[in-house]
C-alpha cells in the first residue's frame, strides 16, 4: 500500500513538472522568463531572425549551447531569403518532460533525446517529421563520488555498493522517466545489486539534477554520463560501468513535424564536421552519419 502511494505521488509530481515546464515555454505561468536558454546571437541581422527552438536532454546543456553558438555565427542560405544568421533558442529538461512538452503542443521543432525510448514515443503518436531521425551521439555511464570523497568502487557482478555507501545516498535519474535512471536500474540490475540499492537513491528529475547533488556532497555516490562528470569538476569519476551491464546511450535527434527550413538546417549543421568536433571535445561518441533505423514515422 505505501509503496503504491509513494509510486502515485511521483507520478503526480512528474504530471505538475510537465504542465509547469510547458506552461513557461509557451509564455505563461511562473518562470516564464527562466525556462528558456539560448546562444548569443552573430550582430544585430541575427536579432531579426526567427529563432529556432531545440529541445535537447539536460546533459547536453553545455554542448548544445556551443553548438548553437557556433551554427548561428556562420551565415545559412536559405531559399528566397539568401544567407541569414539564424538564432537558436535551447531548452534542456529530461527527455521525458520535453517529450511530453511536445506532445502538449509546445513549439519546439528540434528534439535531441537521451535514449531512443522517448524519440519512440513522439514518433509512435506521428509528432515527427518523416526520414528525420538520425542517432547522432553516444555516452557513457560512470560512478561519481563529490572530488574530496576516498571512495573506492569496482563495478563487478554483486558490488557492495551498500557498504560504499556507508548509510549515505545514491543519486541518479528517477528510473520511472528519467533516461538516466532507466540505465543506472539496467546496470544495478545486472550486477545483482538493485534490490538493494533502490532504497537509497535519489530520484533526480534529470541527469544534472543528480549530479548537483553529488557536487554539494548532499549524495554519497551517483550515477550520470560521462560527460556530465566530465563537465563537473566537484565530482571524480570511481568506475565506468561496463558497457554490457545496459542498453547502448544513444542520442537520437529529429525535426518534429511542424519544423520549418531554419530548423532542418540547424539538424543538418549538428552532422557537420564543426559540430562534431564540438562534441567529441565534451566527451560524447560521435556516431556514424546514417538515418537511425526508426527514421521513417
Amino acid at each position: 500500500m505505501a509503496s503504491g502511494m509513494h509510486a502515485a505521488r511521483r507520478r503526480a509530481a512528474q504530471l505538475l513538472r510537465v504542465l509547469c515546464a510547458a506552461g513557461a515555454l509557451l509564455g505563461f505561468g511562473p518562470g516564464a522568463a527562466s525556462a528558456q536558454t539560448g546562444a548569443p546571437v552573430a550582430g544585430a541581422a541575427a536579432l531579426s531572425e526567427p529563432a529556432v527552438v531545440v529541445f535537447g536532454a539536460a546533459s547536453l546543456t553545455d554542448v548544445l549551447a556551443e553548438v548553437a553558438r557556433a551554427f548561428t555565427s556562420r551565415p545559412t542560405a536559405l531559399p528566397g531569403t539568401g544567407a541569414v544568421h539564424i538564432p537558436v533558442r535551447n531548452s534542456f529538461a529530461a527527455s521525458s518532460v520535453l517529450a511530453k512538452q511536445i506532445e502538449a503542443g509546445a513549439p519546439a521543432e528540434v528534439f535531441l533525446s537521451a535514449d531512443t525510448d522517448w524519440m519512440d514515443y513522439l514518433q509512435k503518436r506521428q509528432l515527427l517529421r518523416a526520414g528525420t531521425r538520425r542517432d547522432l551521439l553516444g555516452n557513457r555511464l560512470v560512478l561519481i563520488a563529490p572530488a574530496a570523497s576516498s571512495a573506492r568502487v569496482v563495478l563487478a557482478p554483486h558490488v557492495d555498493l551498500t557498504a560504499a555507501l556507508a548509510g549515505g545516498r545514491l543519486a541518479t535519474g528517477d528510473p520511472d522517466s528519467v533516461p538516466v535512471g532507466r540505465y543506472a536500474q539496467a546496470a544495478l540490475t545486472r550486477l545483482g545489486v538493485w534490490e538493494q540499492i533502490a532504497p537509497r537513491l535519489v530520484r533526480a528529475e534529470n541527469v544534472r539534477s543528480a549530479l548537483e547533488y553529488v557536487a554539494r556532497g548532499e549524495a554519497t555516490l551517483g550515477i550520470v554520463y560521462r560527460t556530465d562528470a566530465l563537465a563537473e569538476k566537484r565530482v571524480r569519476v570511481v568506475d565506468v560501468f561496463p558497457a554490457d551491464t545496459h542498453p547502448p546511450i544513444v542520442y537520437p535527434v529529429a525535426l518534429t513535424s511542424g519544423a520549418g527550413e531554419r530548423a532542418a538546417a540547424f539538424e543538418d549543421f549538428l552532422a557537420t564536421d564543426v559540430a562534431r568536433e564540438i562534441f567529441a571535445r565534451y566527451g560524447f561518441e560521435v556516431l556514424p552519419l546514417r538515418t537511425s533505423r526508426s527514421g521513417s514515422p
